[in-house]
């Protein structure tokens, strides 16, 4: 900095008439009374710092030459990622598509007459019909070895097949005769269980061995419930190990509204684990475990970003001390915290999150390969969280209204669940005909309601709700795109960098050398002085 004062004052005795380079110290005292000494040169590379450290990738590599690695390294992260997702994407839907495809082999296998297109109201409305369906299930169950496509076997307990539990959960007691609209029941609920072991040969039942009586009148549910296992086989084409799915079965006959219609449902849980014992014979472990070797690269290129990315992050924290220091003694202001907020990079700040989040989750999946184990955004939020939480309170009361007012009358407004669904669908245009149309029209007053209910909704939503939403946004877009355009400075940062004239290419922004930089500066606003004294 001496030598560069030096220049700057042989510099000013050869252009006496450039005011901005006198050597002239000033003295100023901050707030609390402490004196401190600024040359003019001293604040002019300061401002030139500051508006160096705002520069875009681009202009910092005109002024510097220093090449965009974070920049670059962004883009190369971008893309490994995206092939990570997708390979990781491809795996996930082998898993699902398989676990879809078993849903669907065992709702054929064990519900009879099952129809794809009717599995809504797949139901029973006879005493006979419901025998015959838990008979026909248990039957399949008994025969599934010899019938199966999969390789499907029962789950195996110390060399003994675990059962088949057969359950009917009823009132304790009940008198119900609604000839003469008289009832009494006990709403203690009691469960009857028995249990069917598969034996070898695999054959079929005789007769009724289980003895199953069912107490329709006060009957609420009956459950078959069992276990199978299976192996997802597919994987091993793409090089990935397989592993063991472990299948707990539920077939649901539900009987709690008492309306005469039993409906029938199956569903599971599953346990995906790894399989105790395995061999994969013709293909290469280079193949295997070559997913492994690729997620380490992609560690060790979220590590390099980290890295940068963090260090960008410090640099600006101690840029902000060192501005909060100059400002408040050179002007004796104290620095908003909206000004200190300028120097930290949100985004820098995102993509760290983001990177410890992705290594995570790459390390997490290496252990599962392994069988071990935005500026218009961050403006606008605070306005978008207060609306979205009062338009939720409408759409809570017209999910409430719909729900007790028309769920008697509409398949779409039975369950809380369901309406709220049926009310987003609507929001987004979808099934709308079809909401109108397929209300009952028992009563006039409840069709009226009806009307005005959907009305209502569809207007305050689509046509003011929705518009007001995306208006918070495009406002605040429209604001911040209006001030970069204008170049209007938005805080004392902004107006203290703008003071700097000196372009990227100008060459003053050099570290390389700090003589030559001084004197070429000081030669330029000498030559723009020149042209405003002319004008």
């Amino acid at each position: 900095m001496e030598s560069c004062n030096g220049e700057m004052h042989h510099c000013c005795n050869l252009n006496s008439d450039f005011d901005d380079c006198s050597e002239a110290y000033l003295r100023v005292n901050d707030s609390n009374g402490n004196s401190s000494v600024h040359t003019e040169q001293e604040v002019e590379n300061f401002r030139r710092k500051l508006k160096y450290f705002f520069m875009s990738p681009c202009d910092k590599f005109k002024a510097r030459g220093r090449k965009p690695w974070k920049l670059m390294l962004q883009i190369i992260k971008i893309a490994v990622i995206t092939m990570q997702l997708v390979w990781f994407g491809l795996s996930n839907q082998m898993v699902v598509q398989f676990k879809e495809e078993n849903l669907m082999t065992f709702r054929h296998l064990f519900l009879m007459n099952f129809d794809d297109v009717r599995s809504d109201t797949y139901s029973v409305y006879t005493q006979r019909d419901v025998y015959t369906h838990i008979k026909y299930a248990v039957q399949q169950f008994l025969m599934l070895p010899n019938i199966t496509l999969g390789n499907h076997e029962y789950e195996s307990v110390g060399g003994v097949y675990a059962p088949l539990d057969i359950c009917q959960q009823f009132y304790r007691n009940g008198s119900i005769s609604p000839a003469n609209e008289t009832f009494s029941i006990d709403v203690q609920v009691d469960e009857e269980c028995s249990q069917i072991y598969p034996m070898q040969p695999f054959k079929t039942l005789k007769a009724n061995p289980l003895n199953l009586t069912l107490h329709f009148e006060r009957l609420l549910i009956v459950t078959i419930k069992f276990t199978l296992k299976a192996i997802n086989l597919q994987t091993v084409q793409y090089h990935e190990l397989p592993d063991c799915y472990k299948f707990n079965i539920m077939i649901t006959f539900d009987n709690k509204p008492h309306s005469g219609e039993i409906k029938i449902d199956l569903d599971y849980d599953v346990n995906i684990n790894e399989c105790r014992n395995w061999s994969v014979i013709g293909a290469s472990p280079r193949n295997l475990y070559m997913t492994v070797v690729f997620d380490i690269m992609i560690i060790l290129t979220l590590v390099a970003s980290l890295v940068l990315c963090t260090r960008s992050v410090k640099a600006g924290v101690l840029l902000m001390f060192e501005y909060t220091e100059f400002f408040s003694s050179r002007y004796g202001k104290r620095v908003s915290l909206s000004e200190r907020m300028e120097f930290i990079n949100g985004w820098c700040i995102v993509i760290v999150v983001s990177d410890v989040l992705t290594i995570t989750g790459s390390v997490l999946k290496i252990i599962i390969q392994l069988k071990i184990l935005i500026i218009t955004l961050r403006a606008a939020l605070p306005n978008v969280i207060r609306f979205t939480c009062c338009a939720a309170m409408i759409y809570l009361g017209y999910c409430f209204c719909g729900w007790i007012v028309l769920g008697p009358y509409h398949r779409k407004f039975r369950t809380l669940n369901v309406v709220s669904e049926s009310l987003f669908s609507l929001i987004n245009g979808d099934d709308m005909f079809a909401t109108f149309k397929n209300m009952q029209q028992k009563s006039y007053m409840v069709w009226l309601f009806s009307r005005l209910y959907l009305y209502t909704f569809v207007s305050l939503f689509i046509y003011m709700v929705l518009s007001l939403f995306i208006t918070l946004i495009t406002d605040t877009y429209d604001t911040i795109k209006h001030q970069q355009l204008k170049g209007e400075p938005v805080s004392d940062l902004h107006a203290f960098i703008m003071q700097c004239k000196d372009s990227p290419e100008s060459g003053c922004f050099s570290v390389d050398d700090t003589k030559h930089t001084c004197i070429i500066c000081c030669l330029q606003r000498t030559h723009r002085s020149k042209e405003k004294a002319d004008c």
